[in-house]
């Protein structure tokens, strides 16, 4: 089944200088049909040409669902115009079966949803796809650069104007390109040649309104598409502009839960940098889209498309941190603190000793300017009928996503403020409530040590995620035949996903004395924590990202060689080939499709260790603060057959019942391939990872149930499963590493024992149900809801499955006529495994989110709109699990709500 590289890019070439291109996934891909069917690409051309309204979109969608033989949901681009969304994630979640999180590593979330995931599965298990092409992604925060780097696509890079329509497949068929276990996304976006006019011009001019910092910002959207008059050529040009500021109020338990080894509260534990946070980052999106459409001759068309999206993401992060581990063991708390079950110290104050100095607090101030993420791509496709039976297809392309760290500017030191320090719990659902001194508003006040402190920080980090494809499809049609027609298809990957520097900084010949540092300072917000329901030290000192940067560049030691951090050094590189076959069927009531995608992946995974190992290829490299590396290189090919088959039986016109088997795979994340190992020497843990991992392989079963009653109407049942070989969740192991913070004090070598996270393949499931209810009322009004339960864990422990949400429920109210339109909604996610922090498993909790948008027509070609998002402020919730704790609160984050208006032309 393997086959050359060279013949494929030759034969692709070949391909597209006889045939050229149109869309990489036309309607036939979308809907799941052939290309014999016109109903299917009739309403696919409807969504850019006739559909105006939430109305003529939900039935444009359904149409499309319908019709399809695979198991979709679709969303058009009129309900995204229509739905408080201001990225294709924000629309998505509102689907039966989606799940969205707001964030991709352990950074806490934020109020823009930013990954998406299918059925009860981490992201990394849904493949994104633009116009049926992978597509580079990046990201703005350095632990998804160097620590957890999976592979799903940051869809805040992803606004909702660039989209035409949106297909979530959730069963799968051969011409899909494999990566998605649980199913795949699909953005398609517009073509010049679809547009019903000679000229189109929109634009969208307005601002966006957060509460929490109190900023209104800019936002601005253009399309201008032209065509001749032969609707043989075509131009479309697309630009977007977002700036956007943001606040989040938080506290987190950053050290997690530490043993107390004595005094009276001996075997107890206690909560170990108890923090209170504020994060404030400013946004500013840009990017654009191109695509030049040509059809030379009737049978010949040709697709040249570009896509770029930046964000710049400067952010700022303060924790003012109660340091217990400090005191804990050698001072008596007050009478009055309290135990709880699972021997946890939920209430203690600790009063200051006289005349000793030892810090209570340690406070963190991380500032990182420049960092940002990036996304785009370039594609070429053509298409080629060649006769009445056969179509020839052809894409090539590359795509990179880029995410940069150039500067965290840091000073972490301690405090020791009078009145000393005490916390106390209210459960998992509340914050702590926690007192850190009695004024913490200067230097003085709050007892300012910076001789206890650090500087830390990884910067200088470019991380790359790019890929060269080609591809040739083909279709071969049938008349009067069961078999309508044949699909068949090759494609060659080279994807590579790479960070080449990294220069963890520390302090220079010691961090001084209070005297050395400005006196001039800043504070929290007065409004700081309101929304959490909780006491927390206020009005906070902190240097502005200026002063730090003054203070990082006189204290900071960024030596290149002394402080080159090899352990986030690594490359992973991919190359992938497949081919496929699959046959299309069709009945009077039924089609159905079966087939077969044959795929090879050759991994070349490089990444360095402190020790050599069996796959020590080179080294040691010396002169490096962070000890002697070596650079270890590993190589793993596998082969799999990924079969798959659908089935759809039309009961009446309007009763449609659906039966899908197949195996899908996802490869594992990257991070958890490239051996990178991130360490925490406070609390002595770090998380690593396993060049041996294998793919998870995922055995599906679907079947679903439609009833279509009206032209706006469904009510739709589905049951589902997925059997998951080789699913990747994480294991502790003790390790040897050298204790950076340690060494510094000592002036020499310190090594201690510190207990890692690594990634290790298990197997488990994931089964679950979906109901759909969509309903019109009368002209104007309608409704729709939906419930998704899903059950998933591993075989091993009965452990938890990331990502998996038992329960998911949608519902949602629109009024729309001629001049107004409407519409309220509110999703809700079950608690979820979040990932693991340090060695501990940590869960988000059940939250729920309420959304309004309006819009009002002044004239046919102007009209009004105003957005608001997390209109009832819910406060995301995290909290860990382990054996010897039980479950205990982990972080709390407020974000506020967001308030966007626009004005829209059409022209």
């Amino acid at each position: 089944m393997s086959f050359s590289k060279n013949l494929l890019a030759a034969s692709i070439i070949a391909s597209l200088c006889m045939a050229g291109t149109v869309l990489a996934q036309d309607a036939a891909q979308v809907t799941g049909d052939n290309a014999a069917k016109p109903n299917a690409k009739k309403a696919t051309e409807l969504s850019t040409v006739v559909v105006t309204g939430i109305r003529d979109s939900e039935a444009e969608a359904l149409n499309l669902k319908q019709e399809a033989v695979s198991h979709v949901e679709i969303v058009t681009a009129e309900d995204i115009g229509k739905l408080p969304a201001k990225n294709v994630a924000d629309t998505l979640q509102r689907l039966p079966g989606v799940n969205i999180s707001s964030s991709s590593a352990s950074e806490g979330g934020f109020d823009e949803n930013d990954r998406v995931a299918l059925r009860g599965t981490n992201p990394s298990m849904t493949q994104t796809l633009v116009n049926g092409h992978t597509v580079g992604t990046g990201d703005w925060f350095v632990l998804s650069q160097v620590q957890t780097v999976g592979r799903s696509v940051s869809y805040s890079l992803l606004p909702a104007e660039i989209v035409s329509q949106v297909v979530v497949h959730k069963t799968s068929e051969a011409n899909i390109v494999e990566g998605g276990s649980a199913g795949s996304v699909d953005i398609i976006t517009r073509r010049p040649l679809e547009f019903a006019k000679q000229y189109t011009a929109e634009a969208s001019v307005g601002g966006v309104y957060s509460d929490l910092p109190s900023k209104t910002e800019p936002q601005f959207s253009g399309l201008f598409n032209w065509k001749n008059n032969d609707n043989t050529f075509g131009i479309l040009g697309q630009a977007f502009y977002e700036k956007r500021s943001l606040e989040r109020d938080g506290q987190e338990v950053v050290g997690g839960y530490i043993p107390i080894t004595a005094g009276p509260l001996a075997g107890k534990y206690a909560p170990e940098l108890l923090g209170t946070t504020l994060f404030t980052q400013k946004r500013e999106r840009k990017g654009g889209v191109i695509d030049i459409e040509f059809k030379p001759t009737d049978n010949v068309t040709l697709d040249l498309s570009g896509f770029y999206s930046k964000m710049k993401a400067d952010n700022y992060n303060r924790n003012y941190m109660i340091w217990t581990s400090k005191f804990v063991n050698t001072a008596t708390p007050t009478p009055g603190y309290v135990v709880n079950k699972n021997g946890v110290v939920s209430q203690a104050n600790y009063d200051p000793v006289p005349g000793d100095n030892t810090p209570y607090g340690v406070y963190d101030m991380i500032s990182r300017p420049g960092a940002s993420s990036q996304s785009k791509y370039l594609t070429l496709d053509g298409a080629w009928n060649a006769t009445d039976h056969l179509t020839i297809k052809g894409q090539a392309g590359t795509t990179e996503g880029r995410g940069d760290s150039p500067n965290q500017d840091v000073l972490e030191t301690g405090v020791q403020p009078g009145g000393g320090a005490g916390w106390a719990q209210h459960g998992l659902g509340s914050p702590y409530d926690v007192h850190l001194g009695s004024d913490n508003s200067s230097l003085a006040s709050s007892g300012f040590q910076p001789s206890t402190g650090w500087i830390f920080g990884d910067q200088d980090i470019h991380v790359k995620d790019k890929e060269h494809w080609g591809q040739l499809d083909g279709e071969l049609a049938f008349d009067d035949s069961l078999l309508s027609s044949l699909q068949f298809g090759v494609r060659y990957a080279d994807h590579t996903r790479e960070n080449k520097t990294d220069i963890g900084q520390g302090p220079l010949n010691g961090l001084g004395v209070p005297s050395d540092y400005p006196q001039d300072v800043s504070n929290y917000p007065g409004h700081f924590g309101d929304g959490l329901g909780a006491t927390f030290p206020s009005n906070i000192w902190y240097y502005t990202p200026g002063q730090l940067a003054a203070i990082d560049a006189a204290k900071a030691n960024r030596d290149p060689v002394g402080r080159f951090n090899w352990g986030n050094i690594y490359k992973v590189e991919e190359k992938d080939k497949a081919a496929y076959l699959q046959a299309n069927f069709t009945g009077s009531q039924w089609s159905a499709n079966a087939g077969v995608r044959y795929v090879r992946t050759e991994e070349d995974i490089n990444y360095n260790s402190t020790n050599p190992d069996v796959y020590t290829v080179a080294g040691p490299f010396a002169g490096s603060a962070f000890g002697t590396y070596y650079l270890s290189n590993y190589n793993h090919t596998y082969s799999k057959a990924l079969p798959s088959a659908n089935f759809k039986w039309s009961f009446t016109d309007e009763l449609v019942g659906r039966l899908a088997a197949s195996k899908t795979m996802t490869r594992p994340d990257y991070s958890a391939l490239a051996g990178s190992v991130s360490l925490d020497d406070l609390t002595h843990t770090g998380s690593g990872g396993n060049p041996q991992l294998k793919p998870i392989i995922s055995t599906n079963f679907d079947a679903a149930l439609e009833w279509y009653f009206a032209p706006r109407g469904l009510l739709s049942f589905g049951v589902y499963k997925m059997n998951l070989k080789d699913y990747v969740n994480f294991g502790p192991v003790a390790r040897q590493f050298k204790d950076q913070q340690a060494s510094i004090a000592a002036g020499t070598d310190v090594f201690n024992t510190y207990l890692v996270s690594v990634p290790v393949n298990v197997d488990g499931s994931v089964k679950g149900a979906e109901l759909n209810y969509i309903q019109p009322i009368g002209e104007n009004f309608g409704v729709s809801t939906n419930y998704t339960l899903s059950d998933g864990h591993t075989d091993k422990d009965d452990g938890p499955l990331q990502g998996n949400s038992k329960r998911t429920a949608n519902v949602s109210a629109y009024f729309e006529n001629k001049v107004f339109n409407a519409r309220v909604s509110y999703t809700y996610r079950s608690e979820f495994f979040a990932g693991v922090s340090r060695t501990d498993n940590f869960y988000q909790r059940g939250i729920g989110n309420l959304a309004l948008s309006m819009g009002y027509s002044l004239t046919d070609n102007v009209s009004l709109s105003f957005d608001a998002m997390n209109l009832n402020r819910p406060v995301l919730k995290y909290y860990t699990k382990a054996d010897v704790y039980g479950k205990q609160p982990y972080a709390f984050y407020d974000n506020g709500r967001q308030y966007y208006v626009n004005v829209r032309f059409k022209f």
